[in-house]
């Protein structure tokens, strides 16, 4: 069984539909998905929809922007209720913060010489509910500044670089444990790639272990293979899932495609199990994972 624990469409930062990212997955040979759109469920449905008629299994989730001693860590929340009260306001204020920020970056690039407009990076979010910094970059590509959007993280977009403007996230330990109380199980994303690699030691990853996180995301394009065996000592030693995944975004990311990483069925299983665990402690009905309609008998 092949399971892909991490993809993004365009109800965030993605370039393809929810509908389009389940047949991409189709066509990869993968069984199983977990849509994880930035701090929200908007692409669920669609998503769901669509696996349901060609066969895919689909688990939803999202990537939740958090913070741990000033560095950005992403979590990815498996199974959350997005209707959860203390969850979705957490996930308002961290939509309303990616909102704020875009004319304070827009004002920055305009400054140093970038003249992109409002109407532009709207146009490029489209029907996201949030608007992130990978939309303004494809602006950027688009209007000829950089290449891709590697480049405009890069050299504009980046902490310390001309376009950063920070923003608010929530603590990453309070995060897992409103992830837990709304019936989900919580994962570390990518943990030692981008800036969170120098908050996330063990002694960390112990005492987010010890708050109720669930797992490492360990198998990455962002990990380097002794990362990639140091993380899953730890998380062994821990006691954590192990997950795999691509963090797919379309043509928004390279060398990020479909399967490029997988995920263990028995780690699924165990992920799953801590979710239904979560919410049967606290008596809450179970986001559920969305399997295929069963097949007809043949005669």
């Amino acid at each position: 069984m092949r399971i892909d624990l991490h993809v993004h469409s365009t109800a965030s930062d993605g370039t393809k539909t929810p509908a389009e990212v389940v047949d991409l997955a189709v066509a990869a040979g993968l069984d199983v998905i977990a849509l994880t759109d930035h701090d929200s469920a908007a692409g669920w449905d669609e998503a769901a929809a669509r696996a349901r008629e060609v066969g895919l299994t689909m688990v939803p989730g999202m990537e939740i922007s958090t913070k741990l001693d000033g560095a950005g860590v992403h979590l990815l929340a498996y199974l959350p209720d997005p209707s959860y009260e203390p969850l979705a306001h957490e996930l308002s204020r961290i939509i309303e913060g990616r909102e704020g920020r875009l004319g304070a970056i827009l004002e920055q690039l305009r400054t140093a010489g970038i003249d992109v407009t409002d109407a532009e990076v709207r146009r490029q979010v489209g029907s996201a509910p949030a608007i992130g910094r990978p939309h303004i970059a494809d602006v950027l590509v688009a209007r000829g500044y950089v290449a891709d959007r590697t480049e405009a993280f890069t050299r504009w977009l980046s902490a310390g670089q001309p376009g950063f403007v920070g923003r608010y996230a929530p603590a990453t330990a309070t995060m897992v444990e409103l992830v837990n109380a709304s019936g989900g199980a919580a994962v570390i994303a990518h943990p030692w790639g981008r800036g969170s690699r120098r908050v996330l030691d063990e002694q960390a990853l112990s005492e987010l272990a010890a708050a109720g996180l669930a797992g490492l995301e360990v198998d990455h394009r962002d990990h380097r293979p002794s990362d990639t065996a140091a993380l899953r000592s730890i998380a062994a030693r821990l006691g954590l899932v192990v997950t795999g995944s691509s963090d797919f975004h379309g043509a928004g990311k390279v060398d990020h495609e479909l399967g490029c990483h997988l995920t263990a069925p028995e780690q699924l299983d165990r992920l799953l199990e801590i979710a239904a665990s979560h919410a049967r402690g606290r008596d809450r009905a179970t986001t559920q994972v969305v399997r295929p309609r069963p097949q007809p008998c043949g005669r």
